[in-house]
C-alpha cells in the first residue's frame, strides 16, 4: 500500500499539470492564412473592393460529403448580405468505377441545369440529392429521373426534353471550364470572388468552411 501511495504521490502533480494545460486553441478569424485554411487559384486576378462578391460552391449530386453539408450551407447562403452572391455549380470528371458510364458527373450536371431551365430548381436540388444519396437511384437512365420529376408534381417528359437541349449542354460545358479554372479536386469545395478556394480538409471541416468564407469576403471587402 506504501508503494502505490508513493507512486500516486510521484504521478499526481503531472496529472494535474496534464489536466490544467489548455487544449490546443483553434484558427481565430485574424489568424487565418493563405495555403492552410484557404489557398489562391493560380493565374486569376484578385478582386477589388466595392464589387459584388460570388461565392461558388462546386458539388455534386452523387458526393455524400456535399448531401451533409447542405443543411449547414443553405441557412448559411440565406443570410448573406445583398453584396454577396451566392452560386452552385456542378463538379465534373470522369469516372472509373464499374457498370457506371465516364460522363456520369456530366450527366447529373444536367439535372441541376435543367432544374434551373425549367425554374424547378429549388424544389428538384434536394430531390436529386435523395435519389442519389438515400433511394439508391443512379439518376442515369432517363426513364427513372423522368419518374422522380414526375413524383415531384412536375412534367417529368418535358424536363428530359430540356435535359437534352443545346442550352443546357451549353451551361454544362461552361460549368466544366468553371472548374478547370477553379482546379476543382474535390466536392464540396468553396470560391470566394473567382481568386480564393476553400476545401473542408484545409479549413478543418465543413462549418470550418463557411467561417474561412466570411473571413474571405470581409478581407476582400476591406481591401486586405
Amino acid at each position: 500500500m506504501r508503494v502505490i501511495a508513493l507512486v500516486l504521490g510521484l504521478l499526481l502533480p503531472f496529472l494535474a499539470n496534464a489536466a490544467e494545460k489548455p487544449a490546443p486553441a483553434s484558427p481565430t478569424a485574424g489568424s487565418y492564412e493563405e495555403g492552410k485554411q484557404y489557398e489562391i487559384i493560380p493565374g486569376t486576378t484578385k478582386p477589388t473592393p466595392g464589387t459584388k462578391i460570388e461565392v461558388t460552391e462546386f458539388f455534386w449530386y452523387g458526393c455524400g460529403h456535399c448531401f451533409a453539408f447542405e443543411p449547414i450551407l443553405e441557412p448559411w447562403a440565406k443570410k448573406l448580405p445583398d453584396t454577396v452572391k451566392f452560386t452552385r455549380s456542378p463538379a465534373m470528371w470522369p469516372q472509373r468505377r464499374p457498370g457506371l458510364p465516364e460522363d456520369l458527373m456530366s450527366l447529373h450536371a444536367k439535372l441541376y441545369y435543367t432544374a434551373l431551365a425549367t425554374t424547378n430548381l429549388p424544389k428538384l436540388h434536394p430531390i436529386f440529392f435523395e435519389a442519389l444519396q438515400k433511394q439508391g437511384k443512379q439518376m442515369i437512365d432517363p426513364k427513372e429521373i423522368g419518374e422522380v420529376v414526375t413524383a415531384a408534381g412536375l412534367d417529368g417528359a418535358k424536363f428530359i426534353a430540356t435535359m437534352n437541349s443545346f442550352a443546357v449542354q451549353s451551361q454544362v460545358t461552361q460549368a466544366d471550364a468553371r472548374q478547370r479554372m477553379a482546379k476543382i479536386s474535390g466536392t464540396p469545395e468553396l470560391v470566394v470572388g473567382g481568386y480564393y478556394k476553400v476545401s473542408a480538409g484545409k479549413a478543418g471541416g465543413q462549418k470550418e468552411m463557411l467561417e474561412v468564407v466570411d473571413f474571405l469576403v470581409k478581407k476582400i471587402q476591406s481591401g486586405g
